[in-house]
């Protein structure tokens, strides 16, 4: 199974793409998990969840999640999660907007993301 990382968190551009395939884009949190769910239409599946931590999609702008291909074949599993988190994501940021965070606590952010991630992608 083909796996790699959507995401549009630099530092795991940075720091994973020697271990796994990342495929970076300059988009909000909600726009990654459109993306996930686009890659789920086209017979990818969920290897993490997209709504793992316990920051809210409103609290952090930052999201990576792996997908492995499955096959051209729809993973009805993964598309009701995706499908979820997208609706969860879209309430909280209906309720309350992403902050302008400055750097510093966007780096701590980046930092907690691939924390989430980066053991995964180093046994895959």
């Amino acid at each position: 199974m083909k796996k790699f990382v959507i995401t549009n968190n630099p530092l795991v551009k940075e720091k994973l793409s020697e271990y796994i395939e990342i495929n970076y884009f300059d988009i909000t949190y909600l726009d990654i998990l459109k993306k996930v769910r686009d890659k789920v239409h086209k017979g990818y599946k969920l290897l993490t969840h997209p709504l793992s931590g316990s920051l809210k999609p409103n609290e952090t702008p930052y999201k990576s999640i792996i997908i492995g291909h499955n096959n051209d074949k729809l993973d009805m599993e993964s598309l009701m999660i995706i499908e979820s988190s997208i609706q969860t994501a879209e309430k909280f940021i209906k309720d309350k907007n992403t902050p302008n965070w400055n750097e510093k606590i966007l780096k701590d952010f980046q930092v907690i993301d691939i924390s989430l991630i980066e053991q995964l992608v180093k046994e895959l």
